[in-house]
């Protein structure tokens, strides 16, 4: 039997006005500025509950097809076009920035960070524990296999922040492997779908040593010589041993623009 035709009959319940009020009703409420995104768990809980009280059949492949109608009279009757993509993923690497890289920094990289006074470590923390300590964003995925990637997007005015897992390294926990920050020329209060971040969680600093606003030389003073260095980009690359045997690889990639620091991207892995 196709999805189609397992879910018709749930199309035809009595529940499905009353599950639509319960969406519009969360439309309403974002509109009028009362909530930021509607709550699908809570939707979906809700919509359970009143199929349940129509004494459904079915009850028991709710599980399955149940989900499938309540996302499907999501796509149908309430969500509009525009709120169906997913936060904007993180910038593509420059496919050119590791070239004739040679890893000449001998110093561990990129192994902290923090958010204000959030403090995070490359490999170790969750994204789950970034998403509840800002209290904002939804964790957004997109590839599979090696090319997988879990993200958090936010934004505060001319800043946007990814904080990036790879979906390889960073395991089923989704540990932070990778973060990445700019600075834009224009505010970016509606110019991208990422959640606002309170200004709190601010300055982004990697290794309690580098934020955006930085000038060139203050980035080699703090960092000491790059890797690799442009007009408008420097890049610094580690690799080494760890006491376990493992391999560790991180990097910062830097972009400048009138001499400050304007885009920082910086992440770790870990192989054996």
């Amino acid at each position: 039997m196709s999805d189609t035709q397992k879910l018709t009959p749930a199309f035809s319940m009595p529940g499905r006005d009353l599950l639509r009020r319960e969406i519009f009703k969360g439309l309403a409420d974002r509109a009028a500025g009362r909530v930021k995104d509607l709550d699908a768990d809570a939707i979906l809980a809700k919509g359970k509950e009143l199929f349940q009280k129509r004494s459904i059949s079915n009850v028991r492949q709710f599980g399955v097809d149940g989900r499938k109608t309540l996302f499907l009279l999501l796509l149908l009757f309430a969500i509009p076009a525009d709120d169906c993509s997913a936060q904007t993923p993180p910038p593509p690497v420059d496919e050119h920035a590791f070239e004739r890289v040679p890893p000449t920094v001998v110093k561990r990289l990129a192994t902290r960070f923090s958010l204000g006074a959030f403090a995070g470590r490359f490999e170790e923390t969750r994204l789950g524990a970034v998403r509840e300590a800002v209290g904002e964003g939804t964790i957004q995925h997109q590839g599979d296999a090696g090319g997988s990637i879990y993200w958090l997007c936010y934004r505060r005015a001319q800043h946007r922040l990814w904080v990036v897992s790879s979906g390889e390294m960073g395991g089923p926990d989704h540990l932070v492997t990778e973060i990445v920050e700019e600075l834009t020329e224009k505010d970016t209060e509606t110019s991208t779908d990422c959640g606002i971040i309170p200004e709190k969680f601010s300055p982004v600093v990697f290794d309690s040593k580098l934020h955006l606003g930085m000038s060139r030389q203050e980035v080699i003073t703090a960092l000491g010589p790059p890797s690799k260095s442009e007009p408008a980009q420097m890049v610094y690359y580690h690799e080494g041993k760890l006491a376990d045997g493992f391999d560790e690889t991180a990097w910062l990639i830097l972009r400048f623009r009138e001499d400050k620091l304007v885009s920082m991207r910086g992440g770790k892995t870990t192989t054996n």
